[in-house]
């Protein structure tokens, strides 16, 4: 499909979340349907993004054109930006060599077939001839160290001793599992550096689970990666070997696995130091002086650290509308606002579901309509189905517990920023009496005096919740206060009867300085000319971009690092100084492409 096609997810942010929407399936809407449905999507005043912090004229351009537009590598806890650059395995005690050599070359042609996958639930039998343990052993071995993937047991058939090599995702290794022997002086992780395009991180824990024959809690990560984008990160895997996670490079498109190394300790969350971006901002229209301007103002002011369009959804129920249901204890709305029908295009079994919801109030009916039940509307029919519609709250509990947190922390993200906007409006860039600093982890408020020697780039703003204190200017009640009540909730409400959706809340700098930044302006003639060199083609030793001296189109190329839990398109934004709602960029795309 060409790059100049409508593209679909334009702005879609990267960020170190743990909480995501699940996606029910791979498929997605073609280009006319998803612009139909973002006209019912948020725009950023819905959400609270109002204010720039430079002067510079804004100008247009298209974030996401193409998903190699794109381009994430973490940076590690030592600070160290993560890359693909090795696909080699951690050296083993290699084989005797006779061990290599039982195998005929027309077995060595079928067990290469069953290995990438042609036969996925077939077979294949060796019958051991001279038949002894240690033959055996060896047959065993040979499949094993030639062949991962595959998994071998002894059958005897007919008083003849066979060995069946099978692979390890069929369902005969589910009937058959093996224990594999771990070396006592390897870590137990396996840690590798994932690359993947066009896929969350979430999915490909899924794919990789799914090949492996593994549940997912057994792999570990820093932090979760956007889909719309290529991305490199570190993930770490309990007791499999690099060699077994080397084969899925043969069997996987979009992905590449590689650096590997075995280590004592899995990853953990937020572990990570941030996130080094490289974006590729196309057509854009501005003069070479207005993007000097912008750059400069990014790399010496930065940008207020809004929380980005895809912390509040894509469809016309925003997800904090269901956090603010859920902190009221509200259940019913909660119910309703999950499954009712909405405006806009979506895949037509949820139409069908939400429409007998509608119509019947009945969860198995309506469950019924849907075909893959893994989408949270599924999960939370089955959950009244099992529960009946008097138990709601044990009914939501069978949602994932990282989703069900995603709305009521979307609700916090709405109040933050509407909090930040006003903050910035009345006192622009000056830190003032009544702001709040950060000193040693505790929350201080300023006083006048100590309000001269600082700036906004020193000022925090809490995330509302019961265990944080709110800034309070020339004494008036703070807006978070006002909003909460308008809300029809108020600080103690923070404190949930369900302890899970409890918040606390934390405190989060309102402006970021990004570091490392850099840029250049590329013309160019083919929409689909990739502007990045990947790792994977540095890799394959392809050659990199070639960098016009003129061209019909101009592109921005800009490169970024960012601490975690920060959105690239809200800096981004700042450059541009442009809607990154997907609603925005949509329309843009359409236009520019009509």
């Amino acid at each position: 499909k060409s790059a100049t096609s409508k593209s679909k997810h334009p702005v879609k942010d990267d960020e170190d979340e743990e909480e995501e929407m699940p996606k029910d399936e791979e498929e997605e809407e073609d280009g006319e349907t998803f612009a139909d449905m973002m006209k019912h999507g948020l725009t950023e005043l819905d959400v609270g993004i109002l204010k720039f912090i430079s002067e510079h004229k804004g100008f247009s351009g298209i974030l996401k054109e193409r998903y190699s537009d794109f381009v994430v590598h973490e940076i590690n806890r030592e600070g160290k930006t993560v890359q693909l650059d090795d696909l080699s395995i951690p050296p083993e005690e290699e084989p005797a060599a006779d061990d290599l050599d039982v195998l005929t070359e027309e077995q060595k042609k079928e067990l290469g077939e069953l290995q990438l996958f042609k036969n996925k639930e077939g077979d294949v039998s060796i019958e051991v001839v001279d038949d002894t343990k240690e033959k055996r052993t060896q047959i065993h071995k040979a499949i094993k160290t030639q062949f991962p993937g595959l998994e071998t047991k002894t059958e005897e058939r007919d008083t003849h001793k066979f060995i069946v090599a099978y692979h390890a995702a069929g369902k005969k290794a589910l009937a058959a599992p093996r224990k594999h022997s771990w070396p006592k002086n390897r870590g137990a992780f396996c840690h590798f550096v994932l690359y993947k395009e066009n896929k969350d991180t979430m999915d490909s824990i899924n794919v990789l689970s799914k090949f492996l024959r593994l549940r997912p809690n057994v792999f570990s990560y820093m932090g979760t990666k956007d889909k719309r984008a290529i991305t490199v990160q570190e993930i770490a895997v309990l007791r499999i070997t690099a060699e077994r996670l080397s084969h899925l490079n043969k069997c996987l498109n979009n992905f590449k696995l590689g650096n590997f190394c075995y280590k004592n300790h899995p990853l953990k969350l937020g572990e990570l130091q941030g996130n080094h971006f490289t974006v590729v901002l196309r057509n854009i229209s501005g003069s070479q002086e207005q993007v000097e301007q912008a750059l400069k103002s990014l790399k010496e002011t930065g940008f207020i650290n809004y929380y980005g369009m895809q912390r509040f959804g894509t469809t016309a129920v925003p997800t904090y509308q269901v956090g603010k249901a859920i902190l009221r204890n509200d259940w019913s709305e909660v119910v309703d606002l999950i499954l009712k029908p909405r405006p806009g295009a979506e895949k037509g079994y949820l139409v069908r579901c939400r429409e007998e919801w509608a119509k019947s109030q009945d969860p198995e009916a309506a469950l019924k309509k849907l075909p893959v039940k893994r989408c949270v509307e599924g999960q939370l029919l089955r959950g009244l189905c099992m529960y009946g519609k008097k138990n709601v709250i044990t009914a939501f509990g069978l949602i994932p517990r990282n989703n069900r947190l995603m709305y009521i922390h979307s609700y916090q993200s709405v109040v933050w920023n509407t909090m930040v906007s006003r903050r910035i409006e009345a006192f622009g860039l000056n830190a003032v009496e009544g702001d709040l600093v950060l000193k040693g982890g505790t929350a201080h408020m300023l006083s006048a005096e100590e309000a001269k020697g600082l700036s906004i780039h020193d000022i925090v703003m809490p995330l509302p919740g019961y265990d944080v204190i709110y800034p309070s200017h020339h004494g008036k009640i703070s807006v978070e206060t006002e909003m909460l009540t308008a809300d029809g909730l108020d600080i103690d409400t923070m404190r949930h009867k369900v302890k899970d959706y409890s918040l606390a809340g934390a405190y989060r700098r309102v402006v970021i300085r990004p570091s490392d930044v850099s840029w250049s302006v590329s013309p160019y003639d083919d929409p689909r000319v990739s502007l990045v060199h990947t790792d994977v083609e540095k890799l394959e030793d392809k050659p990199g971009p070639v960098f016009n001296t003129e061209g019909k189109y101009r592109a921005l190329r800009m490169e970024f690092s960012l601490p975690p839990s920060t959105y690239a398109t809200m800096a981004i934004r700042e450059v541009l100084k442009m809607d990154t709602s997907i609603k925005n960029q949509t329309q843009l795309n359409t236009t520019w492409f009509n």
